[in-house]
C-alpha cells in the first residue's frame, strides 16, 4: 500500500435501525495532515438511501471511506454463509445481491425480508425469543476477521444476532444493500482488489480507533467535546470545536475518520496474516484488525 494513496478519509457510523432517517448515522471526513475532521451536512438527520447518494455523486476524490458495519456474514467455519440452504451464495457480493433481491420491497434499504426468509431465518437470533434451529448457540458464528478483533481486545458480535443494543447484524445486512447498489462505483476492500487509484470502501470498526487513541474497549465511547479531542490529540489531529456533551455517533465517526488519515500508510494494516483469498471474497474484513 502505497504511503499517501488517499487524499481525504470518512467514516460513516451506520444504522439499521426501522424507519427512513436516522440519528444513529453520522458522516464525518477529513483530508491529509492534521486539520480537524468535520461532519459531513452538520445537524442533518441522514437517510441510508441519502449516504448511498452521497457516495455515488458528492465524495471527494481520492477518498478511503470506513463503514461501520459487518461487510459479509461467517463463512469460513461452515463453509458456507448459511449451510443447508441450496441457494446459499458462494461469496460476498453474491451475498449482496441475494439480500437486495430478497428486500426488493423493503423501503429505506431496510433487510425485514430476508430475515423473515424461511430459509435465512433459521440462521438468526431475533427479538421475542425467536432463535433460527441453525443459530448455534452462545454468541453465535463469527468471521476470522472477527476473531481477530477479539484477540485484540474488543468485543465483537455476531452478524447472525439481531438482538441487543451492541448487536451489529441489522446494520450490516442494510449495509450489504448499500454495497450491493455501489458495485461497479466504488470498490470494496478487500472483496474488491485495491486499485491503483481512486476511493475506496472499507469495513471499520469503531473501537478500534478508540484504542488506537489511548481508550480501552470498555470505554470506546465519547459523549463529550473534551474526552473525544483528548484523542484526537493523540492521534495527531486538531480538535473540533465546541463544549460539553455530542452524541457519541458523531465523536465515533469523527475519531475515525482522524484515526484512518493515521493507519492508512501502514502497510501491514492492509496485509493481515489471516487475510487468504478465500476470506477477503467471502467474509471480507475490518481495516485494523490483525
Amino acid at each position: 500500500m502505497k504511503a499517501g494513496r488517499f487524499r481525504h478519509f470518512a467514516a460513516i457510523d451506520w444504522s439499521g435501525a426501522a424507519g427512513e432517517r436516522h440519528h444513529g448515522i453520522a458522516v464525518a471526513l477529513c483530508s491529509g495532515g492534521n486539520a480537524a475532521p468535520q461532519l459531513v451536512r452538520t445537524g442533518h438527520r441522514w437517510s441510508r438511501g441519502e449516504v448511498l447518494d452521497w457516495l455515488q455523486s458528492d465524495l471527494p476524490a481520492d477518498t478511503l471511506v470506513g463503514f461501520d458495519m459487518g461487510i459479509s456474514l461467517p463463512f469460513a467455519d461452515r463453509r458456507a454463509f448459511l449451510p443447508g440452504w441450496a441457494d446459499s451464495p458462494a461469496d460476498a457480493k453474491a451475498l449482496w445481491a441475494l439480500i437486495d433481491r430478497t428486500c426488493a420491497d423493503n423501503p429505506h434499504l431496510s433487510a425485514t425480508s430476508f430475515v423473515d426468509h424461511p430459509e435465512a431465518a433459521r440462521h438468526f437470533r431475533r427479538h421475542g425469543g425467536r432463535q433460527g434451529d441453525l443459530f448455534p448457540g452462545g454468541q453465535g458464528r463469527f468471521r476470522v476477521t472477527e476473531r481477530a478483533q477479539a484477540a485484540m481486545g474488543c468485543k465483537p458480535y455476531s452478524n447472525f444476532n439481531l438482538v441487543g443494543a451492541a448487536q451489529v447484524g441489522k446494520s450490516s445486512l442494510t449495509g450489504m444493500r448499500l454495497l450491493h447498489r455501489l458495485d461497479g462505483h466504488l470498490p470494496v476492500w478487500p472483496i474488491d482488489p485495491m486499485p491503483a487509484s481512486g476511493s475506496v470502501v472499507t469495513e471499520i470498526y469503531t473501537t478500534l480507533a478508540a484504542m488506537a487513541a489511548g481508550r480501552s474497549a470498555g470505554r470506546s465511547k465519547m459523549r463529550d467535546h473534551a474526552d473525544l479531542n483528548a484523542a484526537l490529540a493523540v492521534l495527531g489531529s486538531a480538535g473540533v470545536p465546541g463544549t460539553g456533551p455530542i452524541a457519541d455517533h458523531a465523536s465515533d465517526a469523527l475519531l475515525t475518520a482522524a484515526w484512518l488519515r493515521t493507519a492508512a500508510p501502514d502497510p501491514a494494516l492492509w496485509s493481515p496474516p489471516a487475510l487468504t483469498d478465500e476470506i477477503a471474497r467471502t467474509e471480507g474484513w475490518t481495516f485494523g484488525a490483525r
